[in-house]
């Protein structure tokens, strides 16, 4: 038996076929037909010395040998894979591919892309709103906002781009009816389940703790997304504990009205984050400039305000 490794294509074979226990499926995949892709596994099992598959009826199974072999094979080429992207990322300059969650993305992102576009038109930008932790080096991503209260990672690039705080927040009709805090236990009350990781706690049973005032029975309408909590409190529907990330443009265009002036510090942070290195590739610091210059505004609305917390 070689200590040699067999030819890379016998290994891809094998990675495929044992993914998909199917060897039609793996010939598939690999646009090679069923036999080439048997005679490549025969290749590697005649090398190897050693049968890696167990030919079924109408299937396959790894033997041992094979259930062995798979986890370094596939964690190979997932490596390689990684690499590669990375060094293709990294000679690219014109495309850009960013994360973000989907109400960060619906409420503050999207509606902003095309000032990015104008100012930057020969950059690709591409978006993929998405809350699931990022590898940077098997996702196809560049750059990553997030929200949350985690400690940095040593292996990444991160810069803070919004301090999170949170505030009543109405529609204008109903802002007429709102002079003290107690006005607002009178009110339908909308909740955001997506913060309810905040420690401490940023919810209205937090808020009317910290005013002095009874809580209502918790009753209202509970959002598992925060983006929809924003668009009922919009339709006034009630109030709700607002997110400045999520309504800075609807405060700015008078659509909710902060009532009391009154607001929670979150305690969390939107971050724009990258592997560490990659915030000098020209298009990714391109737009992190553009993104901290676009929250910068945020901060005009704090002066008037009474934290509370």
């Amino acid at each position: 038996m070689s200590s040699r490794l067999p030819p890379l294509t016998a290994l891809r074979a094998f990675e495929a076929a044992a993914r998909h226990l199917s060897f039609a499926r793996a010939a598939e995949e690999l646009n090679v037909t069923p036999a080439a892709l048997s005679f490549q596994i025969k290749s590697l099992e005649d090398h190897l010395g050693a049968q890696v598959f167990r030919r079924l009826n109408r299937s396959v199974e790894l033997t041992e040998e094979g259930l062995l072999l798979q986890p370094g094979v596939t964690s190979g080429f997932e490596a390689l894979q990684g690499a590669w992207r990375a060094v293709q990322n990294r000679l690219d300059s014109s495309t850009l591919t960013v994360t973000a969650g989907p109400g960060f993305t619906a409420k503050w992102l999207a509606p902003r892309l095309f000032k990015f576009a104008q100012a930057h038109p020969d950059i690709e930008l591409r978006f993929s709103a998405s809350l699931r932790i990022m590898d940077f080096t098997r996702d196809d991503v560049d750059v990553a906002i997030r929200f949350g209260q985690s400690a940095d990672d040593p292996e990444l690039y991160s810069k803070t781009i919004i301090e999170e705080w949170v505030a009543p927040m109405v529609s204008p009709n109903l802002a007429e009816r709102i002079t003290s805090p107690a006005d607002l236990a009178e009110l339908p009350l909308l909740h955001q389940e997506d913060t309810s990781f905040l420690k401490p706690p940023r919810d209205w049973n937090s808020y009317f703790a910290v005013v002095k005032v009874p809580p209502p029975r918790e009753t209202g309408t509970k959002f598992s997304q925060a983006d929809h909590a924003v668009d009922a409190a919009l339709a006034g529907a009630g109030a709700i504990l607002g997110r400045i990330s999520l309504t800075e443009s609807h405060l700015r265009e008078g659509r909710l009205v902060m009532p009391l002036k009154t607001a929670m510090h979150a305690n969390a942070t939107y971050r724009i984050v990258c592997p560490a290195g990659m915030e000098k590739r020209p298009q990714v610091e391109r737009f992190i400039d553009w993104v901290t210059a676009e929250t910068a505004c945020i901060e005009s609305f704090t002066p008037d305000l009474q934290f509370i917390d």
